[in-house]
């Protein structure tokens, strides 16, 4: 699924294409302005979003061999929550939780 049948599955939900849009496109922004600073955003029953350092380290070219210096970055990283690997690992079949 990518992010226009996403719209077109929550257009079917709430009535309207434009709605649906301005919605995906309101979530995605929070979440990436979220974690670009450092917040954790955690969404429960689907997962959490967070912001993990990559420190800088030595690799190694695997064509010739030679050492590479590579820099230390941060990288956005999802975690999905319990019930996300429960409905996963099911086959998209819910069991388990009784409410």
């Amino acid at each position: 699924m990518n992010k226009r049948e996403l719209v077109e599955a929550i257009a079917d939900r709430v009535g309207d294409r434009k709605t649906a849009t301005e919605a995906v496109n309101a979530v995605i922004d929070a979440i990436q302005k979220a974690v670009a600073s450092g917040d954790k955003v955690s969404i429960t029953g689907f997962g959490a979003f967070e912001m993990v350092n990559k420190p800088a380290r030595t690799a190694r070219n695997p064509s010739t061999g030679a050492e590479i210096n590579v820099a230390e970055s941060w990288a956005p990283k999802f975690r999905p929550g319990s019930d996300f690997k429960e409905l996963v690992n099911t086959g998209g079949k819910k069991i388990g939780k009784k409410k």
